[in-house]
């Protein structure tokens, strides 16, 4: 009777099995934290996020993050929508299509992106994509969600160093021309500095008919290159009756409202990171980059910045401009600069305190061969200008 009710134990009985070793529990978090920081992307970071409830502690610590901006949403047909994607290409030619198509539309865009979240009936706006299977921050329903990089960064507790990277630049060019800006904030303009071309030739696509027919006659190791058989630096009169002057004012102008407009629109994340030690604003072109460093993330958390009453931007003070041009620009790569230009600039009230023709600042403001460029440049003859605040 006993016998009968005795459990069988050997149908309960399993062979031991030792689990097998997961070796990133062995790493430190502090480690993983130097993995996470490499890694800096944030969509990156958003499915690290979903490994584990480990990861999903560790990644709202990362000190360095990178946000790149994907597109622009439209709520727009989609043939609108398809159109709305391209980038504009006017001619230089047409003041009115470079600065209005060139600039306010994008500035438009930026700003729903970077400012508070619209209603449905907005019409574009800039947006981080994230398709990350079991996501949090993804909406019910399936497909790709996107977000502001307030939304984004919400969850970031620590950020220091911030790079947030737009998809083009505000200023629709042609193929072959170049301009190239960096401008430094705190709670207003600090300096800036404007690189432009009118074309660009590449040494492929250089040949030495095309060189006479110019009359470019450098030596191709950089030192300088000359025009005809006169060039002591100046700027030949048909600068000033051609309108070679005046599109240098439309590429400074235009430069200088697509940082303002940048400045202006980082507002809430500055507020909101109070950890920030280094933000930068650029854009996949590399046609502009905004820098704030510590001393200038602090400047305008404690001094609110003086905004423009015509539209969303920060307003630019009175400045003094130093300019250097030369009408053919050899680098020692090869390349050639037709009507290269360079334009650096200060606040007027800063001018007395640090000199404009200082080339350290001017210099290192571009990456090569255009750093190389600058530094040519600004060994040429100086012309200044000043302008009103705007």
């Amino acid at each position: 009777m006993m016998s009968s009710l005795r459990p069988d134990l050997t149908t309960k009985i399993y062979p031991y099995t030792e689990e097998p070793l997961d070796h990133f529990d062995l790493l430190p978090d502090s480690l993983l934290l130097l993995v996470f920081n490499k890694i800096g992307d944030v969509k990156a970071l958003g499915r690290c996020c979903v490994v584990s409830k480990r990861f999903h502690t560790l990644v709202p610590q990362v000190e360095n993050v990178v946000v790149r901006v994907d597109c622009v949403i439209s709520d727009d047909d989609a043939t609108s929508a398809s159109g709305a994607s391209d980038k504009s290409r006017g001619p230089f030619s047409s003041l009115v299509r470079l600065v209005f198509g060139g600039i306010v539309k994008p500035i438009q865009a930026l700003g729903q992106f970077l400012g508070p979240k619209r209603s449905s009936s907005s019409s574009s706006a800039l947006s981080v994509g994230n398709n990350v299977d079991g996501d949090d921050d993804l909406e019910h329903g399936g497909g790709v969600t996107h977000h502001s990089p307030t939304q984004v960064l919400k969850n970031f507790e620590e950020i220091r160093s911030l790079k947030i990277e737009l998809p083009s630049g505000e200023l629709g060019i042609e193929d072959d021309v170049l301009l190239k800006w960096k401008a430094d904030f705190g709670s207003t303009l600090d300096n800036c500095v404007m690189l432009g071309a009118s074309s660009v030739i590449h040494p492929e696509n250089f040949t030495s008919s095309e060189s006479n027919y110019n009359g470019v006659c450098g030596t191709g190791n950089g030192i300088g290159v000359g025009i005809g058989n006169d060039d002591n630096g100046s700027i030949p009169e048909s600068f000033y009756t051609n309108g070679g002057l005046k599109l240098r004012v439309v590429w400074t102008i235009s430069s200088l409202i697509a940082a303002s407009a940048r400045h202006y629109l980082l507002q809430p994340i500055i507020a909101e990171h109070k950890t920030l030690d280094s933000l930068v604003l650029t854009d996949a072109d590399r046609q502009g980059v905004l820098c704030m460093n510590k001393e200038q993330l602090e400047e305008l958390r404690v001094k609110p910045l003086s905004a423009s009453s015509a539209s969303k931007r920060t307003l630019v003070p009175a400045l003094n401009m130093k300019l250097w041009y030369a009408p053919f620009l050899e680098l020692p790569n090869g390349t050639v600069l037709k009507g290269a230009t360079l334009v650096a600039i200060r606040p007027s009230e800063q001018s007395t305190q640090k000199e404009v023709s200082d080339g350290s600042w001017v210099s290192s403001a571009f990456e090569e061969p255009y750093g190389t460029a600058a530094r040519m440049l600004v060994k040429r003859r100086t012309y200044c200008l000043e302008m009103n605040s705007f």
